[in-house]
């Protein structure tokens, strides 16, 4: 697993519609205090991975995590990143929301969930998927499978792009959590994506750097795509 790119997922850090229960779509909301503060944690956490490139979904709230994270990077706004199109739910309280007919779909069908005046589920779900894959590909072809980069989007676009590489149906995807601020890991191989780390929100990201290539063992080289049998041993120390 260990000599192909690594993307790192990203969420953005909290937001005042976060803190206040209402739903931000595509909405210019800002980081809160609590949201500037994850955003500076976590980018100690980042401080010294070798980032090939950092891609970002155009809307503020992202774009201020990184600014926080990662002052001295350039991130490229990716359109396929951006939020669900929750469409007349936008700025709409969770509670009020939950009452609505659709909700039920949503929690439990949500491929078949087409906001009002917005985006469906499972279109959001293919964008988000192809763009990332089409990064990889790019950041694998410009800087070699030892690569490690990071997209930074939003709660539900990170929620479909981990269950894609779970292999497991849009309708589970509700049973994934992406809290703000948190790292999810994923390595795409020829076969099969890994899921590596999940809503990771305070461990040490230094092992998700694969070693360099001449540390590595031949057996390693060739077995890209297989998964370990009995669990590995996990990350090099």
């Amino acid at each position: 697993m260990v000599t192909v790119a690594t993307l790192l997922l990203l969420r953005h850090g909290r937001t005042t519609a976060n803190a206040d229960g209402g739903l931000a779509g595509r909405q210019p909301v800002e980081l809160d205090e609590t949201g500037r503060a994850q955003a500076m944690a976590v980018g100690e956490r980042l401080k010294g991975l070798p980032l090939a490139a950092v891609v970002t979904s155009p809307l503020i709230r992202c774009r201020q995590t990184l600014e926080l994270a990662l002052p001295e990077a350039e991130p490229v706004v990716e359109e396929g990143l951006i939020e669900c199109g929750y469409g007349a739910w936008e700025g709409q309280p969770l509670k009020k929301l939950a009452k609505e007919p659709l909700w039920p779909v949503v929690q439990q069908h949500p491929s078949a969930a087409v906001f009002p005046e917005g985006e469906s589920m499972a279109a959001m779900s293919a964008r988000a998927v192809a763009a990332v894959r089409a990064w990889d590909a790019r950041v694998t072809a410009e800087h070699g499978p030892e690569a490690v980069w990071l997209a930074c989007s939003h709660g539900d676009v990170i929620k479909a792009i981990v269950a894609d590489a779970l292999g497991v149906h849009l309708d589970l995807f509700q049973r994934i959590v992406a809290d703000p601020a948190s790292v999810t890991a994923i390595r795409y191989t020829p076969m099969r994506p890994f899921l590596v780390r999940l809503n990771d929100t305070g461990g040490d990201l230094a092992g998700l750097v694969p070693p360099p290539r001449k540390r590595r063992r031949r057996a390693a080289r060739a077995t890209d795509s297989d998964a370990a049998v009995g669990g590995g041993a996990g990350a090099a120390g």
